[in-house]
């Protein structure tokens, strides 16, 4: 038997369920008019717009770098479709976030070659680990001791104060002989 809300609602295409997250828009709606209450119904519009503009956005850049006989959608490609588009205003923005985004990416290019820049050859930094990894075994070993004694020691003293609880017991035990 079939559902009739299936008849009504065709089965989501793959550009359907390519969407914004709704945390994202319901995020960005609250800093935008945090003292506004939005309708669902308003924030579904806005989702959906968010998402119909990237897939203009993409669709142009796509064309853009076929133009150009790339293979790939890179950054002026999508700034270039956001020109075409009639999105100037939004182009220098992307550019500023692109510059952010280059500047972060060089830092941890830097921060990743730190261990090279360091001037101690590889086998010399090898060997200083092996120290490092010795001396902490060695440091375990003691503790693992030191926790052997202490148990060996509580033993002896469990079994000291058995030996006198017997030994108590029996004189109990021989003083009611008398």
């Amino acid at each position: 038997m079939s559902n009739p809300q299936d008849e009504l609602c065709p089965p989501p295409t793959e550009d359907d369920e390519l969407t914004l997250p709704r945390a994202s828009i319901n995020k960005i709606i609250k800093e935008l008019v945090p003292s506004v209450r939005v309708a669902n119904e308003s924030r579904e519009l806005l989702l959906n717009c968010c998402s119909e503009f990237i897939h203009l956005i993409s669709s142009e850049a796509n064309e853009v770098c076929n133009l150009r006989n790339k293979k790939t959608i890179n950054a002026e490609h999508v700034l270039e479709a956001l020109d075409r588009l009639g999105f100037r205003d939004y182009k220098q923005e992307a550019e500023a976030v692109l510059n952010d985004c280059k500047e972060v990416a060089a830092k941890r290019r830097r921060q990743s070659t730190r261990l090279e820049n360091l001037g101690i050859p590889e086998e010399e930094l090898l060997r200083q680990q092996q120290e490092l990894f010795e001396k902490a075994r060695e440091e375990q070993a003691q503790e693992q001791q030191q926790q052997w004694i202490s148990m060996q020691a509580s033993a002896i003293q469990q079994s000291a104060r058995q030996m006198r609880a017997a030994g108590a017991e029996e004189d109990d035990e021989d003083d009611e002989e008398y």
